[in-house]
């Protein structure tokens, strides 16, 4: 070890440049925090001491991933993640994580751990973009363990996870979305249907739309909420309303008339609906619900119908999302600016948009080349004429 540093007590420099501190915990173990600087250490320990003083918990040295990620996941995020991405972290940790690398302590894991880890899982035969979801958890976690002096750096970011698989989705083309429709006539899916195709909303969005969000006058609508399933590992059940998840996902949208006006059927008949279902009627204000106004339940309501409609209409199974996806590549196909798209899909950054949809790329480009040749041809007749 290094000199200690004076009048710093626990805190002293390492040979190999970083700074050190300890403090001795109620089980009589040393705990060490490591600093770049003797002020990154020295912060630590104050925090440990303080954290200790109010009761919280200080690690020891032999404290294993699996100690450490329960407590990350109990006092870390199940406060600061939606329901949904906790219930899916916690899924993360107990069935991938903690049976292979639980017991390894916290501070002794390596990246060759992460690494032989990840060879595993992919052997097993989960998918590289499922082995990237465990990394970035575990990354997330490390860096928290990093942030609270648990460690001296996050071997994670040592690691490289395998590549994520491009899914490029299932859009249906024109002609099919077109004969999707058509079988949709007089159909209880046809306004959704033709409100998801016209706007490219994601599912959650429509199960949370609400009446009062449709200005019918201007064409507008607000995307101001979505239903998100309450895990079934937390209290409550079903479905909760909640915030879109960033700053674009919440945008105005004009809706294409031919979707309006099926809103306005829609909604004459679920009228009709309501005064048959008298007191059982669950008043909501959802544009899409249930015969008693409660919410849609996505796999009965909307793909299992979804499923029905596109073996009726003899088009190849798509997943409800994909709908989402083929309102995209149509407005790309017809030349709609990317920023346009990104903000009518909701997208956080235009890069997601691009990402989703590089795939595109290849053929516009060759469209937008054919139609620069066009346009631009009769400079070689000229050249022609020019030469006789």
């Amino acid at each position: 070890m290094g000199k200690r540093a004076n009048g710093e007590g626990s805190v002293y420099k390492q040979r190999n440049g970083l700074w050190a501190a300890s403090l001795t915990t109620e089980d009589g173990k040393r705990k060490y925090f490591y600093g770049k600087t003797r002020k990154e250490a020295s912060d630590k320990l104050t925090k440990a001491l303080n954290d200790r003083k109010d009761g919280a918990l200080v690690a020891t040295p032999k404290q294993t991933l699996e100690q450490f990620l329960r407590d990350w996941l109990e006092h870390s995020q199940k406060q600061s993640v939606r329901e949904r991405t906790f219930e899916r972290y916690e899924e993360i940790v107990r069935l991938h994580v903690i049976p292979v690398l639980g017991r390894h302590q916290l501070q002794k894991l390596s990246p060759q751990h992460l690494q032989a880890f990840y060879t595993k899982k992919l052997q097993e035969g989960l998918s590289p973009t499922t082995v990237t979801t465990i990394h970035n958890v575990l990354h997330k976690a490390l860096d928290t363990a990093f942030k609270w002096g648990l460690v001296n750096k996050n071997v994670s970011k040592l690691v490289s996870p395998p590549r994520r698989e491009r899914f490029e989705g299932h859009p249906l083309t024109l002609d099919q979305i077109q004969t999707l429709l058509e079988v949709a006539k007089g159909h209880s899916m046809e306004a959704l249907l033709k409100l998801a195709l016209a706007t490219g909303m994601r599912r959650g969005e429509l199960m949370g739309l609400k009446w009062q969000d449709i200005d019918f006058s201007s064409g507008v609508l607000q995307v101001r909420r979505v239903l998100t399933r309450i895990p079934s590992k937390l209290e409550g059940k079903g479905y909760k309303e909640s915030e879109p998840k960033t700053r674009k996902s919440r945008r105005s949208i004009t809706v294409a008339s031919f979707a309006l006006d099926a809103l306005k059927q829609h909604r004459k008949k679920q009228l009709a609906i309501k005064m048959k279902a008298g007191a059982s009627w669950q008043e909501h204000d959802y544009v899409f619900c249930t015969s008693i106004g409660t919410n849609l339940n996505p796999s009965r309501d909307m793909l299992d119908p979804l499923k029905e409609l596109l073996e009726s209409a003899g088009l190849p199974d798509i997943r409800f999302h994909d709908l989402r996806h083929s309102t995209a590549t149509l407005l790309f196909s017809f030349g709609v600016h990317p920023k346009v798209v990104q903000e009518l899909l909701g997208h956080s950054q235009i890069s997601m948009t691009l990402d989703v949809y590089s795939h595109m790329l290849p053929s516009l480009q060759a469209d937008a080349t054919s139609r620069l040749n066009d346009a631009l041809s009769f400079l070689e007749d000229e050249s022609e004429e020019t030469d006789i």
